[in-house]
C-alpha cells in the first residue's frame, strides 16, 4: 500500500549522505530493491490542528487560499513510487479543483526514507521559489534518478534542467542545517503524529495513510466541504 521506514537506514548520519559518491550510492541502493510495504498499526487517526500546525524547522511551502475550509498536509519521501504516483496522477486534479478553486490549501512536508531522499529534498529546498517546480520534476522523473547504478550522477543530471550547476548541488548536499532540518521534521512526525510510512495526509487533521487514488478524491473530501 504505501512504503514504510527502517529507523537504521532513514537515520542516515552527515557522512552517509554528504560522502557524495559510494557511501550515498550504497546507502540508498537497498531501498531501489526492496518492495513497498505497509506500516504497522496506525498511532492515532486524528491529530490535533495546533500540534500539526506548528511551524516546522523549514517553513511550510502552501499552496491554495490561506482561508479555505480544507488543509491538506502531505508527509512524502522523494524516492517512494506511490508519492511519485499521487503528485503525477491525483495532484493535478486536487489543484485544478480544490486548490485553485479556493477549497483546499495544500502544503508538502519532507519525510525521508532513506538517505537519497534527503538529498533530494535538500535540493528542492536550495532552489527557493523553484521549490514545488523542483519537487514535481524530482518525481516525475524518479525511476532515472533513483533507482538507477549511479544515483548521485542521475540526481544532479536532473536538477541540472532547471540550472543547478555542479557547485551548488555539492553545495547543497553539504549543508549540515539544511540536512538537519530536514531530518527534524521527519523525527518530529514519527514521534508526534506517528508516522512510519510514506505519503501520509492529514486532512483537517484526519489522518489518512496511503495513496489516494484519483477516483477517490472526489469521496474523501465531500464530508469536508458541506
Amino acid at each position: 500500500m504505501f512504503r514504510s521506514m527502517s529507523r537504521s537506514r532513514a537515520s542516515a548520519t552527515r557522512r552517509g549522505l554528504l560522502g557524495l559518491g559510494a557511501a550515498l550510492v550504497l546507502a540508498a541502493a537497498p531501498f531501489a530493491a526492496q518492495a513497498q510495504k505497509a506500516a504497522g498499526p496506525e498511532a492515532a487517526a486524528k491529530v490535533p490542528l495546533d500540534l500539526l500546525m506548528a511551524e516546522p524547522p523549514l517553513p511550510d511551502v502552501w499552496l491554495g487560499d490561506p482561508k479555505a475550509p480544507v488543509t491538506i498536509i502531505e508527509y512524502a519521501s522523494m524516492t517512494c513510487g506511490h508519492c511519485a504516483r499521487f503528485t503525477t496522477d491525483v495532484f493535478p486534479t486536487l489543484k485544478s479543483k480544490y486548490i485553485d478553486t479556493g477549497k483546499v490549501r495544500f502544503a508538502l512536508r519532507e519525510f525521508p526514507l532513506d538517505p537519497l531522499a534527503a538529498g533530494a529534498a535538500m535540493l528542492a529546498r536550495c532552489s527557493g521559489d523553484k521549490r514545488e517546480a523542483v519537487v514535481e520534476l524530482l518525481f516525475q522523473q524518479q525511476k532515472n534518478w533513483a533507482f538507477v547504478n549511479n544515483p548521485l550522477q542521475a540526481l544532479r543530471d536532473t536538477v541540472k534542467q532547471t540550472g543547478m550547476g555542479s557547485a551548488a548541488f555539492e553545495a547543497c548536499l553539504n549543508d549540515q542545517a539544511m540536512f538537519d532540518k530536514i531530518n527534524q521534521i521527519r523525527d518530529t512526525a514519527a514521534q508526534k503524529f506517528g508516522i512510519s510510512a510514506t505519503p501520509t495526509f492529514f486532512i483537517n487533521g484526519d489522518k489518512k495513510s496511503g495513496e489516494i487514488p484519483a477516483e477517490e478524491l472526489d469521496a474523501l473530501l465531500a464530508p469536508y466541504l458541506k
